[in-house]
This record gives C-alpha cells, sequence and structure tokens, in this order.
C-alpha cells in the first residue's frame, strides 16, 4: 500500500502546491454538531440523495424549493403518515420530480428517522455517535434500514450532513485497484472491509480526516481538477 505522504505530494503537484490543494478540501463537522443535525434536515438531505441518483441533480436543485412544500418541509411525523390517497396526488404534483419510486421512499425513510429518534434522540445524534472508524457499517445499516440507501447513496448523505466519511468515486476506486487493495470497484463486504482498513492506515499517518484523505485521493488520480470526492 501507498504510503498517504506520497499520494499527499503528488495530489499538491497535480494541482499547483499545497495551498491550491487546501482550497479544494473539504472539512467534516465535528461529531457534536453532527448531533445537533434537526431531523427534517436530515430527511430533506437523504431525499434530495435519492431523488439525485441517477438523475441531473441540477434539475433536483432547481425544484427544490417546491419539493420543501409538497413534502411539508419534510416532517417526518407527518410523512410517515403518507398513504395511497397522498401518494397519488405527489404523483400528480409538478413541484416535484414525478418518480413513483422514489416518491414512495420518503415515508419508509421518515421511518428511519422516527426509529433513529426514538433510540438516540435524533437521527443527527445516531450517526454522530457511529465510530469513523467502521463508517461502512453505517453505509451498510443505512442501506438495510433505509430505501434506496445503496451504492454511494449513504456516503453523499453523510458527507453532507458533515460526517466524516470517505467517498468511492471513479477516481478512489481506481486508485485502490491499482494498489491492489481491490480488484474492482468496492461493493462486497470483503472489498469495503480491505477499503477501511487503508482509509483508517492512511488516517493514522496523516491525522487527516476521512473527508479530506478521500478528497486528497482523488485529487492525485485521473482528470478531476474541480470535482472532489
Amino acid at each position: 500500500m501507498e504510503h498517504f505522504s506520497n499520494i499527499l505530494d503528488r495530489a499538491a503537484e497535480r494541482k499547483g502546491g499545497e495551498q491550491h490543494l487546501s482550497a479544494l478540501l473539504s472539512s467534516p463537522l465535528d461529531n457534536k454538531q453532527v448531533a445537533l443535525l434537526p431531523d427534517d434536515r436530515c430527511l430533506a438531505e437523504i431525499t434530495k440523495v435519492v431523488f439525485q441518483s441517477g438523475f441531473a441533480w441540477r434539475v433536483i436543485e432547481h425544484k427544490w424549493a417546491g419539493f420543501e412544500e409538497a413534502f411539508w418541509k419534510f416532517d417526518a411525523n407527518k410523512l410517515v403518515l403518507l398513504d395511497d390517497s397522498h401518494l397519488q396526488r405527489l404523483l400528480q404534483d409538478t413541484r416535484i420530480v414525478r418518480n413513483g419510486q422514489k416518491i414512495r421512499t420518503v415515508p419508509l425513510n421518515a421511518q428511519l428517522i422516527l426509529d433513529c429518534q426514538r433510540e438516540y434522540g435524533s437521527f443527527g445524534a445516531f450517526i454522530a455517535q457511529w465510530p469513523e472508524q467502521d463508517i461502512i457499517g453505517l453505509w451498510t445499516y443505512l442501506k438495510k434500514h433505509g430505501a434506496r440507501l445503496g451504492g454511494n447513496s449513504a456516503s453523499y448523505i453523510l458527507r453532507r450532513l458533515g460526517k466524516d466519511t470517505f467517498v468511492l468515486s471513479k477516481d478512489v476506486n481506481a486508485l485502490l485497484i491499482a494498489h491492489d487493495i481491490i480488484d474492482k470497484p468496492a461493493t462486497s463486504k470483503t472489498a469495503l472491509k480491505a477499503v477501511q482498513h487503508t482509509f483508517n492506515e492512511w488516517q493514522q499517518q496523516s491525522g487527516l480526516s476521512l473527508t479530506q484523505i478521500s478528497q486528497i485521493v482523488a485529487l492525485s488520480v485521473g482528470n478531476n481538477d474541480r470535482q472532489v470526492a
């Protein structure tokens, strides 16, 4: 496995120096801040990621005010009660993207929010207590207990909420494959464990967050001067 200092040096060289590289990086919230996230904003971000998956992100962003109105500002207590008549009305609602399968995820993911709320006080508190050294375990939990939260969706949601996580972007996967850590984009339990172990080692070597390590890895390869993982 390549030492992280080499990856960092390569990324800095490709991006015009350490200062330019640093400007491309983002930092996660600390877990005390994550724990304070309002549940409605967590459900809103979950829903946005679900609808953006496989769709033009800018379209969802453009229509987002309509989503907020149509879904009652993402009040989980209300949305969990959506019945077939409500869902049928939403299928005719021009304020949102009228994808039936994705619309049906909203009450299911509202239930996920409420379940976490009952046990931990809030969804933010739930994800805050999860150790970053097993962030793939949190991905797996969200995939199992939520609706349409597989693939990279869980990591995108956590990243947007400020929870420290790596993202398995095309470029991150490419570097991991090149170093024989995985043999194809990681989806299996074994492959994800190997990736987690690698990121944990890089974190010990660098003292950086998983978020920053992931971004630096992505910026050390490929053609992504403006897109980071």
